[in-house]
């Protein structure tokens, strides 16, 4: 028996090798198979490529077929080239601009006469494309490349008749940094103990996992590279975002997704999804393949991922494979096998899930089939409704226009006066990358009662983008959806707030009565009205940077990292006839300094202040020595700050949690700052849930944490003087009981009602919350009474009356008007919040703590907030 079961084995294994030879082999195709380049097939168990390669055999099959080309499209963070490579017939390749020309129309152009209308549908072809490992982890689609690519063009395994209306356009990897620190990484542990377990660090230069929440604010530059594919170069008519997702769930999800839906998209693209993810369920599962769900898990509200695209009317999907470790098989029971949230209750045979997976071996081999059958079945589908797709296209962009005429609102106006005046203008660089049509007045003119001024910036929403203008510029109310009637609520996916005024402090008007254009004096602008950079003066002999704009923050720390003098008022002055706020910085201009001044002044947006006087009442500024602590447990908020400051031209020194127990804190460093993280990670190196301790699979000698001995460290650092800033999770390093080895035990006057608010009933998933700042201290110089802040299952802050010679003061705190806490988003019960912190300063011995309740750079998208760092980090 033992001997039969052993040929029956050698004969499964041989049958699976062969299949998988000639799925990257046509022999007599002409061109390097995959095999033949890289040595192995992709998908073989525990193999994985670079970056370099992948891109180096895609340029071969370009150099041997007249049905692939490569063009380069911008550079990741580390300034690695990103591509895309479209793959059609050899006609469509040499056709190429044209074709784009005709995407370009239908997309854009609403008044197309009906005669050319037809020809361009008749002549256009469906642009199909995907991205692919934009989270590094999810190895499958980058690694599944080069088979699409190869088969493709061979007609491995496809027809290749379908791109004869079909152009296949692939980013091949979406996040090329993160793709060699996760293979390199997978790589150094193979065959031991730690083979696929997890990298220390986030897997790209800053954001990690969270490079799939930028695609509204487009931090990023390899964001910035796919976003241009769809807002200004190729505008495709379909986008599929390929990820990969829990290992013990279902083994694939195809469109379309689950409620709730985004409220400002037209009906018939949602309707699109559906016929794409109904044909790929039905192909991938007359292939063979079990386990595909659909409407499962993932909701299409939230805007913040590539399928942005959706709202830039792009049939936009999202396909989620089950994972492996990485490229390591790995079996699972069958008990294993479960699923959790939206759209599934129980692993079992259901209309959105009819052939269940039933466990076993799973396979870095299978997620490549998966990928494959997946792409086959979207350009067929794009190919047979090629017509229809084209239609629709224009069709979509006539009626947003039209949309923009007779609903409101039907315009956004921007002030030119504002209180950041720096944020304005990047507001509108952004939203020209977002390829929305920016106008500005020539004249002054009255809407809805309100004065509109000369030089104001108005947006009409009778765009074929109306729907991500809307999104973006108007504040977000959470659409509730119950699973029963009065039922449980369908909970959000991600967050609920992303208003880009709202976010950056900015005033916007919405206007909801329509004016025709010759009723008021208008002119289009373009990209170089509003990327001037600032200059500077030839006679003057001194700078002033207002505090209220971020931007002078960042020449400041620009110029002292240059060894330029900087100096700060404490108080507002009068110096001539402008009124110079608290916190702002002036430089002397000289020559010694112009060229270093020059080149500062180059990276701003907004002008200073040039006078020929110095004003009285500034001081000179040191910069601080700042230690930023960052886990190794993909430690994003901490990433986003290292972001922050590179921008800012802020100098910092990285700190991990084990580093601290031998750190000279008090010689090297004047401020520490600890991002949002939490305190059992900070401290002891691993994570604690409902009372659990995880271990994360990580190789031991990365998951220390500082230990008691660290932290005494960082109390000894403080009570000499030192400065602690704190936001989000880590904040709690500041709750309970303290005991210091040289001193009497204490607590910080301060503690963390979260979960009794939770239990009560509080509940805010990601929303934007108003908070007043107590005026006239050093923590909110150069900023209004009142701004919002993004809160997110946050601490909520209280406090005590200090003992032991400690102080404390509440710098923010939600108000007691509990109608306007909420100014975007979803909450429930945030009338809980009146009145409670959210900004507390701490005084101990010498030094002194500033901790945030909320996270003050979520994700790089909250400008609004950014100037209480600063400020935090310039406190003496």
């Amino acid at each position: 028996m033992k001997f039969i079961k052993s040929i029956s084995i050698c004969l499964i294994l041989l049958l699976m090798a062969s299949a998988s030879v000639a799925r990257s082999d046509s022999g007599n195709s002409g061109l390097t198979s995959p095999a033949d380049f890289f040595g192995f097939n992709p998908g073989e168990d525990r193999k994985l490529f670079l970056y370099e390669p992948l891109i180096e055999y895609l340029e071969i099959l370009d150099s041997e077929s007249g049905m692939i080309k490569m063009v380069e499209n911008g550079e990741s963070p580390l300034e690695k080239p990103m591509y895309i490579a479209f793959v059609s017939s050899e006609e469509n390749i040499n056709n190429l601009e044209r074709l784009r020309e005709i995407n370009r129309r239908l997309a854009l152009d609403g008044n197309i006469p009906e005669e050319e209308r037809r020809e361009l549908i008749d002549e256009g072809k469906v642009f199909v494309l995907v991205t692919l490992s934009m989270h590094a982890t999810e190895v499958a689609p980058a690694q599944a490349a080069p088979l699409m690519a190869y088969n493709l063009i061979t007609g491995t395994d496809s027809n290749p008749a379908h791109l004869e209306d079909v152009v296949f356009m692939m980013v091949p990897n979406h996040n090329p940094d993160g793709m060699n620190m996760i293979v390199n990484h997978y790589n150094k542990y193979l065959d031991t103990p730690y083979e696929g377990s997890s990298l220390p660090g986030v897997y790209h230069k800053y954001v990690g996992h969270n490079i799939n929440r930028d695609f509204v604010t487009l931090t990023q530059s390899d964001n910035q590279a796919v976003a241009d594919i769809y807002n200004r170069d190729w505008f495709p008519h379909v986008l599929v975002e390929k990820h990969q997702m829990g290992s013990t769930g279902p083994r694939y999800f195809v469109p379309p997704s689950h409620d709730p839906i985004a409220q400002n998209i037209d009906e018939l693209l949602w309707n699109w999804t559906w016929v794409f993810g109904s044909n790929m369920a039905r192909d991938m599962t007359a292939s063979g393949l079990k386990g595909i769900s659909q409407a499962y898990l993932f909701d299409d509200y939230w805007p913040g991922s590539t399928q942005t695209s959706a709202w830039k009317n792009v049939i936009s999907l999202l396909t989620e494979a089950a994972s492996v470790q990485l490229a390591s098989p790995i079996y699972i029971e069958a008990n294993e096998l479960q699923v959790r949230g939206k759209g599934l209750s129980e692993y079992k045979k259901s209309i959105n899930f009819p052939a269940p997976w039933p466990g076993g071996w799973w396979t870095f081999d299978d997620l490549i089939t998966y990928e494959l059958e997946s792409v086959y079945s979207l350009v067929k589908t794009g190919a047979i409704h090629r017509e229809d797709i084209l239609t629709f296209r224009n069709e979509l962009c006539r009626k947003e226009i039209e949309k923009g005429q007779k609903e409101p609102p039907f315009y956004y106006v921007l002030p030119a006066r504002q209180h950041d005046d720096g944020e304005l203008v990047a507001l509108l660089e952004l939203l020209d990358r977002h390829g929305v049509e920016i106008y500005r007045m020539d004249d002054e003119t009255t809407m809805e009662g309100k004065r509109i001024m000369e030089g104001d910036f108005i947006i009409p929403l009778a765009q074929p983008f109306r729907a991500f203008i809307k999104e973006v510029m108007e504040d977000q109310t959470f659409p509730e959806r119950h699973y029963t009637p009065g039922g449980e609520m369908i909970r959000p996916y991600d967050i609920t707030s992303w208003s880009l005024p709202l976010h950056r402090g900015l005033q916007s008007i919405e206007v909801n009565n329509y004016y025709p254009d010759d009723s008021f004096s208008h002119s289009r602008i373009y990209p170089e009205a509003f990327t001037y950079r600032a200059s500077l003066p030839e006679n003057n002999n001194y700078l002033i940077f207002p505090s209220n704009r971020n931007e002078s923050f960042k020449a400041a720390f620009m110029a002292m990292d240059n060894g330029i003098e900087v100096q700060r008022n404490a108080n507002i002055l009068m110096h001539q006839t402008e009124e110079i706020p608290a916190g702002s910085f002036l430089i002397e201009l000289n020559n010694r300094n112009r060229e270093s001044v020059e080149e500062v002044i180059s990276a701003l947006h907004t002008q200073p202040l040039a006078t020929e006087t110095a004003p009285d009442g500034f001081s000179p500024l040191q910069m601080p020595r700042i230690a930023l602590c960052e886990t190794n447990f993909h430690d994003m908020d901490a990433g986003w700050t290292r972001f922050l400051f590179d921008t800012y031209g802020i100098p910092y020194t990285v700190l991990n949690p084990a580093d601290f127990k031998n750190a000279s804190l008090q010689e090297d460093y004047d401020v520490i700052v600890f991002p949002d993280a939490t305190r059992d990670q900070i401290i002891d190196g691993h994570t604690t849930r409902d009372g659990e301790v995880y271990i994360p699979f990580y190789n031991p000698e990365y998951i220390e944490g500082m230990g008691s001995e660290g932290w005494q460290n960082v109390l000894e650092f403080m009570d000499r003087g030192g400065h602690l800033v704190s936001w989000g999770r880590s904040t709690s390093l500041f709750f309970g009981l303290m005991r210091p080895e040289n001193g009497e035990p204490f607590r910080f006057p301060v503690r963390d009602n979260s979960s009794r608010l939770t239990r009560e009933g509080f509940y805010c998933p990601g929303s934007f919350l108003k908070i007043n700042l107590l005026a006239d201290h050093p923590l909110t110089m150069g900023m209004p009474s009142e701004i919002g802040v993004f809160h997110r299952s946050n601490p909520v802050f209280a406090t005590s009356i200090p003992t032991f010679g400690m102080d404390r003061r509440v710098i923010g705190q939600f108000p007691e008007d509990t109608r306007s806490i909420l100014l975007s988003g979803y909450a429930e019960n945030e009338d809980m919040l009146e009145r409670q912190p959210a900004i507390v300063w701490l005084e101990k011995g010498e030094g002194q703590a500033t901790l945030f309740s909320f996270v003050p750079n979520f994700r790089g998208s909250t400008p609004v907030s950014n100037k209480l760092i600063f400020n935090s980090l310039l406190m003496k």
